[in-house]
Formats: C-alpha cells, structure tokens, sequence
C-alpha cells in the first residue's frame, strides 16, 4: 500500500508525544505498536526525524509516512497494514540520541542522521558485526564499558561467533596490558557478558536461550548497561 491509501486515516491515529522525553521510549512505543490491530496506526512526534523507529516498526507490519512541519517538529504517521511479529529484535535502540535535543533541536536532527548514515547506509563496506566490533574495541579505549556491554550484545544476538569475540579479547589483553585487563575489563559488565556466553555455549545451551538471557541480564534493566 502507498500513503494515499491510507492517508483519510490518520487523523484517527492514536498521537504520542515524545519530544523533550528523555531515557528510552523505545519501548514503550514498541508495545503500543504491537497491541495496535492492522488497519489502525500510530502518529509519533518528535523534534527529528524518528529514523531508529522505521526498521522496528516495518518489521511489526508498519508502512510510514513522516512531514516536517517545523524546524523541531516531525509527525511520524505509521499504518499497520498487516499483523506480524518483529523479524528481527534488535537490542539497545540509540535512545542516548534522544537526549540531543535538549542541548538544541538541530544538534538532535543531526546526531539521528549522522547515526542513520553509520549504521544503515546500505554503502557501508564493512559488515555489521565488525562494525559492531570495531566500536566496541573503540568503546574500550575510551573507556565506555557500556557501549561497549551493547556492542557486545547486538553483535552476538546478530549472528556473531562467540570465537570471534575471544580474539577480541585476546587482542584487549595484549593492546591494554595484563594490568588494565585485569583490573578494568575483568571485573565489567562487557567480560560478565561474554563469560554468560561462553558458558551457556559450554553448557551447550541454544543460541535462541543464550541471546535471551542476554537481553535479560545485560539490556536496559541493567543500571550499568542502561542510557
């Protein structure tokens, strides 16, 4: 379907507000959508382009139409025109983005679309998952253990090789030192992910239950994990 067939409907659309809400509405949006019955839809107004919201809601059976209609004021329309089930459930939204604009709506409208461009741009060479590895070791670095706790987790849940992460860390252990190793990334919530992994592969437990439990332990309801 295209928006003209849709379009008379909108202003039946349940309106939800988020700008200026800050932490990670993510979520919430999510079970509004999925509880929403094919046929009816969703309007999302936010001070930018809502560009994280478009690939979850697609996967729930969304199509989408959005208009700016202020330098700050974006109305995302989203029509469910089919039910289904998200194809892909993928982890840890960017919702540090949303705290942007309360430094200035342009800055937020340009941090979506920098992170649209890095991350979507479908002329990215380097798959996703060593992107995903490459942040996480710069995460490291920089000393960001939470990023790089997320990065962790999406690159796993995404199909990544626990093998591949032991030559990440073997590599951490070398570049950082015995010593940082030891007393940084040990002790963090990134090693404690990676641990859960390679033990539940050891118990030989299914990637299905390992991916799960990793969302449980190691998404947003952990406070070192959490934006």
């Amino acid at each position: 379907m295209s928006y003209a067939d849709w379009k008379d409907k909108t202003n039946m659309f349940r309106q939800i507000d988020v700008r200026g809400i800050q932490g990670n509405f993510f979520q919430g949006i999510k079970r509004q959508a999925m509880q929403t019955l094919a046929g009816n839809g969703l309007e999302i107004i936010q001070s930018f382009d809502p560009l994280p919201l478009y690939e979850v809601m697609e996967g729930l059976g969304y199509e989408h139409h959005t208009e700016k209609k202020g330098d700050a004021e974006y109305h995302a329309y989203f029509y469910r025109s089919q039910e289904k089930q998200e194809e892909k459930d993928i982890p840890m939204r960017p919702a540090a983005l949303t705290n942007m604009p309360l430094i200035d709506e342009k800055l937020g409208n340009i941090a979506v679309n920098f992170w649209d461009l890095t991350w979507n741009d479908e002329n990215r060479h380097l798959p996703y998952e060593i992107r995903l590895l490459l942040s996480l070791t710069n995460a490291v670095g920089a000393g960001r253990m939470r990023q790089a706790t997320r990065e962790l987790v999406k690159a796993y849940i995404h199909g990544l090789d626990s093998a591949a992460l032991d030559d990440v860390f073997e590599l951490l252990a070398w570049n950082q030192g015995i010593g940082y190793f030891s007393s940084e990334i040990g002790p963090s919530t990134l090693f404690a992910a990676y641990k859960t992994i390679k033990h539940m592969e050891k118990q030989g437990k299914e990637r299905s239950e390992i991916c799960e439990t990793l969302k449980e332990k190691f998404g947003e309801k952990n406070p070192d994990v959490k934006v």
